[in-house]
Parts: structure tokens; sequence; C-alpha cells
């Protein structure tokens, strides 16, 4: 069970780093594979094949299916509020606006996550957690800076990446009352299996994607890092977290995630740094050590 004063171990710490890097990548995975498809057949590919990767792990651990509609009820939710809705949103709001931005704006969603459990009682709004989500939130601005332009749906594709990061507070909220019990990899399997039959439905019926052409090697690649990496393994890390840690303590991640995208560009591809960057990412790792509450316990102690 999560510990009940919100804290995060080492190990989760060091989990949250991996699903940094692993979520992280999806914005440029995203921004690759809307060159040649459609943003909800992108989505559709995405679940689709991340739980046909999943479904052999899924097999070897001897982890059976869901029985009935009342064991799908919490999968079909989960999967709704985590993947189908969220994807979706953050997806059509990157034809409008640059990843960078796209990024930002899913920096929001622990705010979120926190006013949904507050709202719902699951846990005390501790001001302690609100402002360091909010130091966090102006240590992404900037590091990476709103990246506003004149363009037309400027406006549209921020609103819908905001719904994105809404949907995930409220993702935040299912996990913790319906999924105590759940193996992280069954977890992760069944909610993308789930939201595979919705953004079928959905992706058939807005983008008739079985007339478009056929995508060429780099689309395919995107889909498959953005399904294998970003969905596949990045559920299993996170639904690890969630069990751990708690629901609110893993959307922690998306202030991990610009960070980590820097420094990635600096070690694999050689970018500079800017100092920009360096302060933004000081006052992201000061708003952790805040949201932790440790470090400050520690100084009162000490004074």
């Amino acid at each position: 069970m999560p510990p009940s004063d919100n804290r995060i171990d080492a190990r989760d710490w060091s989990l949250l780093a991996v699903l940094s890097i692993l979520w992280g990548g999806s914005f440029f995975f995203n921004g690759a594979g809307l060159r040649e498809l459609p943003p909800l057949t992108l989505v559709f590919l995405r679940v689709a094949l991340g739980a046909l990767i999943l479904l052999p792990l899924l097999r070897m651990q001897g982890i059976g299916f869901p029985r009935g509609m009342r064991g799908w009820k919490p999968f079909v939710v989960i999967g709704l509020l985590n993947n189908a809705i969220p994807f979706s949103l953050i997806v059509i709001g990157q034809t409008f606006i640059p990843s960078g931005l796209a990024s930002v704006l899913n920096a929001t969603t622990p705010l979120f996550t926190v006013l949904v459990m507050a709202a719902a009682g699951e846990e005390t709004l501790h001001i302690r957690r609100v402002a360091g989500v909010a130091l966090g939130l102006a240590g992404v601005i900037i590091l990476r800076g709103w990246g506003i332009e004149a363009r037309p749906g400027q406006g549209l594709g921020i609103l819908l990446c905001l719904g994105g990061a809404f949907s995930y507070g409220f993702a935040a909220l299912a996990a913790r009352r319906l999924l105590k019990d759940s193996a992280p990899l069954g977890t992760a399997t069944f909610q993308l299996m789930a939201s595979t039959l919705m953004m079928a439905v959905v992706s058939g019926v807005m983008e008739q994607p079985w007339h478009l052409p056929m995508p060429g090697l780099t689309t395919w690649l995107a889909v498959l890092g953005l399904a294998a990496l970003s969905t596949a393994l990045a559920y299993i890390v996170f639904f690890q977290i969630v069990r751990r840690s708690g629901a609110s303590n893993v959307m922690l991640v998306t202030l991990l995630i610009p960070v980590t995208a820097i420094l990635l560009g600096w070690l694999v591809l050689g970018e500079p740094i800017s100092a920009r960057e360096i302060v933004g990412a000081v006052v992201i790792g000061s708003a952790l050590l805040v949201i932790d509450g440790r470090a400050l316990r520690l100084l009162r102690r000490n004074a």
C-alpha cells in the first residue's frame, strides 16, 4: 500500500526517472508519426501494439484475464481516462502546437491530480504539495519556455493538451479507488486492451484508416517506439509506482520529463545546455524536494 504521508522512497524516485525518459519520448514519437498518420489512428496503433507486446508477458507470468463485465469494468474506466481521452487530446493538440509546448502543458498534470484527489476526499490538500507542484510548473516553464507563436489553432491546441492533463488527474483517482490489488503487468495490459477497442471504433468512424496510404519506415519505427517504450514498458513502471507510492506521486513524472529530455539531448546528441535550462532544472529539483517534505523536516530539526 502507498505510504500515508505521500513520501517517495529512493527506488521509486529512480523509477520516476526511468518513466520520465519513456514518456518524454512519446512527444517525439507523436511528432514523427503525425507526419503520415492522422491523430486518432496513431493513438489506436499505440495502444493496440502496446497490448500485443504485453500479452505474451502476461501469459508467461500466469496472470489470467478478468472475468465478466464486473471484472473488466475497472480497466475500461482506466483505459478511457488514462489512455483513450488523454492520448487523443494531446496528440490532436500536437497538430496545432509544438511538442515542447505540449510537454510544458503536460506538466500541469500533478496540479490537476492534487486538486482532483482533494476534491474527491482521497487526500488532504496540503499547502506544501500545492506550493511544490506550482514551483515545479514554474521550473518547467523556465526550462522549456512557453513556445507560444502566432499560428492558427494555437489556443485550441493548448486547451486540448490541458484537457489531457486534467483527464490524467481523474485517472489517478480511478487508479486509487479501483486498482488497489491489481498486478502492474495485468493492469497495464488490460487497460490497453480496453482502450484498443475504444480507439478502434473512434478512429474507424472518424478517420477510416483503411483508406490511408501505407506509411513509410520512419513512421512505423516511431509507432513501434511509441507502443513498445512509451506505452507497454512505461505502463508497467507506472503502475508499479502507483502500487508502491500512490497515484498522486506517480504524476510527478510530468515535471521530470522536460529535464530528462534536455539531459538526453546533451548526452546523446551533444546539444548545449543553456543557463536558463540549468536554472529551470534547479527549480524543478527544489520543487520535488518541497513535495517530498523530508528535506524540509530535516532542516527544521537541525535549525
